[in-house]
């Protein structure tokens, strides 16, 4: 692991997959990253692209040609991820082309991310390279999974989601494999707390597309905000959780799984970037805790 602290809090991140490990409050002492208990789920913040959630099949099509994909893209549990330096309030990780990834995704690339501390706030910040001679079509998201309840005597649902302004929100359904299918539900109506309940993700994780908000935080009923999670640079947000599991993920994405009715054609694909040849994206999500 790879630690980082100062006097407010300290990090850890896992070198596979430069996966945030640990974002603990120093003060409090209290753990607010989910800690991987694989009764639930393994995984406590995984890093996604080129992708976000599934493909169609597995599978997406570029020029004609049909390539393999995994769930979230292949920086999570990505042995291959490289420690790039650390400085007195960061940590930063690149991965790079290789034979290996120009076999699912033929792009030449450097994917870069980058954990800084700042004060009682952790920056998550992503840069893209590309590294070809021809366009790049990407997505990137977070996926960090936040513990709670955090203290013993609490349940799940003292816990609520409250945004900066009220919205009307809906939720794009998934199908049974993953895919967002034309089907929503509301969740919010010109509401700004979604309180928290275990059936909240009996049908998966909640999809907001080009959501307004741009900034969320969870609270408890009795305590008011444990932290706070703001997305300026993500125009999606997923929230989910293992159905009755003790956390909640707040997921800023660019992209989106695909959707029932796609053509698998990754230059059309829903949610897609494209990045000129030679230029860099740069794209950041702050946690707070409060």
């Amino acid at each position: 692991m790879h630690e980082l602290q100062n006097e407010f809090l300290s990090i850890k991140v896992n070198p596979v997959g430069a996966e945030l490990s640990s974002l603990k409050n120093l003060e409090t002492g209290i753990e607010h990253l989910w800690q991987g208990n694989p009764e639930f789920w393994a995984s406590q913040s995984p890093n996604l692209f080129p992708v976000i959630g599934v493909l169609k099949n597995g599978e997406y099509i570029f020029e004609g040609k049909s390539y393999k994909m995994p769930k979230h893209g292949f920086i999570r549990y990505n042995e291959e991820i490289k420690f790039k330096e650390k400085t007195s309030n960061s940590l930063a990780f690149q991965l790079e082309y290789s034979e290996k990834t120009l076999e699912i995704y033929p792009f030449k690339f450097r994917f870069e991310i980058s954990f800084i501390l700042n004060k009682k706030s952790l920056e998550i910040k992503h840069q893209v390279f590309n590294l070809d001679e021809k366009p790049l079509y990407f997505s990137l998201g977070g996926h960090p999974a936040f513990n709670a309840p955090i203290s013993k005597n609490e349940v799940y649902e003292d816990y609520y989601l409250e945004f900066d302004q009220k919205m009307d929100l809906r939720t794009h359904v998934l199908s049974e494999n993953g895919l967002v299918s034309n089907n929503t539900e509301g969740i919010l109506d010109n509401e700004d707390k979604i309180r928290l309940h275990k059936e909240l993700f009996a049908k998966d994780a909640l999809i907001f597309k080009n959501i307004r908000s741009k900034k969320v935080a969870l609270k408890r009923k009795n305590s008011g905000a444990i932290l706070s999670v703001e997305y300026p640079d993500f125009k999606n947000l997923g929230v989910w959780a293992k159905h009755g599991a003790p956390y909640v993920c707040i997921e800023p994405w660019l992209g989106i799984a695909d959707i029932e009715s796609t053509d698998q054609n990754l230059k059309t694909k829903e949610g897609i970037e494209t990045l000129a040849a030679g230029k860099d994206f740069q794209a950041a999500y702050t946690i707070d805790i409060s």
